[in-house]
């Protein structure tokens, strides 16, 4: 049965990459549509092709990867239905962890939490830094569904952090400023922390509700998280400008 283990060198070679490719895609570093050849990565990270494609399939089977014959590997593009369902599991998960706060929650703390993390959306506006911006926007969310107390919706937002990390990296450069000259991802948050503040649960659900549908419109003009249906997306149709 010990001959079935594998090597645990060989296993943490795999499990390195799979992390830095994993992280590559998440940040945009490897856009969607972006071809992986074998012998360039190889070369990159200066190790066989054995552990190379280990960890090139376990993106694959993790779905962040797709094959196709006789081309190779590529980076999944994120469809306007792929952006849908993304956003519906997001919208539902934070919007449980809404109410959780709402009801149960230590607001003050909550709001004290969120606004650290909208104020460091603002520097990084300040300083044009489109990457720590993003950083610190998931971070908003994150501390929103920790603040909950619920590890399963902690839980399950996590199996959405790589797909949000990059629809939230293909939503930069689409924002502008309000009539207030603050950028309008700072501004819709700052709302909701607001509305956490003041105890008014219908609100803070109806904004998180149109940043989410906002979102929705910026990745894939035409769909809606208020649609009726799952909208009906042919197949290989990327966003815009995706690949």
């Amino acid at each position: 049965m010990l001959a079935d283990i594998e090597p645990v060198n060989r296993e943490s070679t795999a499990g390195i990459i799979a992390r830095q490719l994993r992280d590559a895609i998440m940040t945009g570093a490897l856009p969607p549509g972006t071809q992986l050849g074998e012998t360039e990565l190889a070369a990159r990270f200066q190790v066989s092709r054995g552990p190379l494609r280990e960890a090139m399939q376990r993106l694959v089977s993790e779905g962040l990867l797709r094959s196709e014959r006789h081309r190779g590997l590529f980076v999944i593009d994120l469809e306007p239905g792929d952006v849908y369902d993304i956003y519906a599991a997001r919208s539902a998960v934070e919007r449980a962890a809404a109410i959780r706060v709402m009801r149960g929650g230590d607001r003050e703390r909550v709001t004290a939490v969120l606004d650290a993390a909208v104020a460091a959306m603002a520097e990084a506006d300040e300083q044009d830094d489109p990457a720590a911006l993003t950083e610190a926007d998931l971070r908003f969310h994150e501390e929103l569904i920790e603040a909950s107390g619920s590890k399963r919706l902690a839980r399950m937002a996590r199996t959405l952090l790589i797909e949000t990390r990059m629809c939230l990296t293909a939503l930069q450069g689409t924002y502008g400023r309000n009539a207030q000259g603050v950028d309008e991802r700072v501004a819709e948050h700052n709302q909701i922390i607001a509305a956490i503040r003041e105890g008014d649960e219908v609100a803070v659900l109806t904004l998180l509700e149109a940043h989410m549908e906002d979102a929705v419109q910026r990745l894939a003009p035409g769909t809606s998280l208020h649609a009726d249906a799952v909208p009906h997306v042919p197949s290989g149709t990327p966003l815009p400008g995706a690949g």
